[in-house]
């Protein structure tokens, strides 16, 4: 039996905050967050595991996050405030950390097949536009038929009761509920455990002969955790500790 090892294994700076994927270059994206109030962003090549924006920081330390990615190409918008979710702008980044165009009255609505659909915030009612995401330029109106939104290739895993899976794991399952994604000949596994008053978050992945790999992934929580990984094409990524971004490649 062949043990997996993790093909990326980054520690990053701070909590990961957001994790957006851009299915034309099969690069992930990290939005990172310190206690220190400083945003910064990541970006690793998920084929060949090459990094390509490495903390990189905006002149707006807090108030900007992760829009969308496509084409290698990262988009990431303002707040309007401190006390609002509503979005301001768009800033288009490229791999080399540089800045391509920035538009302060435009604003995102979703990420087509063909490219971003914006739409200007001064104009009512909205009218929506597709954008050449290099510069910033409108390419022309939106239209449903043709700019249909990307697919995201990503795939969440199932909720079940353990009693239900048929397979033996190492734990005994809290809350009578795993989290799991059969793919190949693996299945994927995450669950949660009560040791000695400690609540903790497990991954494990078997195959037909037993377990093949197997993690902790938050220890000493305070309550039980969302599903833990995505399957992206055969690329498993999940986080552990709230700021390390492992992928396998399965």
């Amino acid at each position: 039996m062949t043990m997996l090892l993790p093909f990326i294994n980054e520690q990053l700076s701070g909590v990961i905050w957001r994790v957006e994927i851009d299915g034309l270059t099969d690069t992930v994206f990290l939005e990172i967050r310190t206690t220190e109030r400083q945003v910064s962003f990541n970006s690793i090549n998920l084929v060949n595991g090459k990094t390509y924006l490495k903390d990189y920081t905006s002149p707006e330390r807090w108030l900007t996050g992760i829009e969308a990615a496509y084409d290698g190409i990262l988009l990431v918008h303002n707040y309007q405030s401190e006390n609002t979710p509503v979005h301001k702008g768009v800033t288009a980044i490229n791999s080399k950390g540089e800045v391509l165009w920035s538009n302060y009255t435009y604003a995102f609505d979703h990420l087509s097949i063909n490219g971003p659909i914006l739409f200007n915030i001064q104009l009512q009612p909205k009218k929506l536009f597709l954008t050449d995401i290099k510069t910033g330029v409108q390419l022309r109106a939106f239209e449903q038929t043709i700019d249909v939104e990307a697919p995201a290739y990503v795939v969440i895993p199932k909720i079940s009761a353990p009693e239900d899976l048929n397979i033996s794991l190492p734990v005994e399952v809290y809350g009578n509920i795993v989290h799991y994604l059969d793919y190949n000949n693996f299945r994927i596994v995450s669950l949660h455990s009560l040791e000695a008053g400690q609540l903790k978050q497990h991954l494990y992945i078997t195959d037909g002969n037993g377990l093949v790999y197997e993690d902790l992934l938050n220890a000493d929580i305070q309550k039980m955790q969302p599903e833990s990984f995505i399957l992206y094409k055969n690329s498993l990524i999940y986080i552990k500790n709230k700021s390390e971004l492992k992928v396998l490649n399965l």
